[in-house]
């Protein structure tokens, strides 16, 4: 990063208590390192968040050269340790909120650049947004044999690709899970070349379940909007249900820590999250702080 001279905007934002630093760099100026993004989202030497969320144009973002002619923007997301994602459905919506509020987005429905794929949000009359997540992706020919281990504890799992990695563990009690403190162990572990995300899941009642969720690089989070989406497309498949071969649209409430989703599977494979998504503050890093953060 060069030179920083001037104050640096930012904003704080959730979707479901799962939080994000919001860095508007509209003309991608700013060259944020793993450092910075991990010191920024420090909950005690930093402003504090599951992740950060960079405001970039697409056309001025060379991770996004090739969704530029279908949207404007594109959403940096990076974990809280600094790691890059492919996808964040809960950042999504936040990041949608902030367009929305600093005027950069219309009434209609927006188009977000995400290094997963194009995402299309719709704003719903009652507060909530809604966003296109694209189709949930499972392994070819038979599930693969993946095991979740916590403690002496070990759970199949079922492989779900949102984008980006899931192993989603049917439980008896969510409190099995433990405290999360570390990643839960994953086998085999080539399943996962980049890692995964981990959800613990339980049902609450006809296609309602909850979860606990151990994202990659942040660690357990209040709520994951593609762990929720992943969480649903394998309880429907554990269920029998599969929109695909029966025609109709299947709909799970999801209950996550920090609220609740409500999560489609249509019968062309889109899966559809909607939520809130919330401002929560906004005001300025000093530029000599973040200097030495970045160092």
């Amino acid at each position: 990063m060069g030179t920083i001279e001037q104050p640096v905007p930012f904003l704080k934002g959730h979707g479901t208590e799962n939080d994000f630093v919001i860095i508007p760099d509209l003309d991608g100026r700013l060259a944020l390192g793993a450092a910075a993004v991990a010191r920024l989202c420090d909950r005690r030497a930093g402003r504090g968040g599951d992740g950060l969320l960079r405001v970039v144009r697409a056309a001025a973002e060379p991770a996004a050269g090739e969704w530029a002619g279908e949207a404007e923007w594109f959403m940096d997301y990076r974990n809280a340790d600094g790691s890059i994602a492919e996808m964040c459905g809960n950042g999504v919506r936040v990041f949608a909120r902030y367009l929305r509020r600093a005027g950069l987005a219309g009434a209609g429905d927006l188009a977000v650049a995400t290094r997963a794929g194009v995402r299309r949000v719709r704003f719903e009359e009652d507060g909530g947004v809604t966003v296109a997540m694209g189709a949930a992706r499972l392994p070819a020919g038979p599930d693969p044999s993946v095991t979740v281990t916590v403690g002496d504890r070990v759970w199949p799992a079922r492989h779900v690709d949102m984008g980006n990695p899931h192993a989603v563990a049917f439980v008896a009690d969510l409190a099995e899970a433990g405290p999360l403190l570390d990643a839960p162990s994953v086998h085999p572990a080539d399943a996962y070349p980049r890692g995964t995300n981990v959800e613990f899941v339980v049902d609450r009642g006809p296609r309602h379940v909850a979860l606990r969720v151990h994202e990659r690089g942040s660690g357990e989070t209040r709520s994951c909007g593609t762990g929720a989406c992943a969480v649903m497309v394998a309880a429907a498949r554990r269920d029998g249900l599969d929109p695909a071969a029966g025609g109709d649209a299947v709909t799970y409430t999801v209950d996550v820590p920090g609220g609740r989703l409500v999560i489609t599977e249509h019968p062309d494979g889109e899966v559809t999250m909607t939520g809130p998504a919330v401002i929560v503050a906004e005001g300025t890093i000093d530029p000599g702080w973040l200097a030495a953060a970045s160092a």
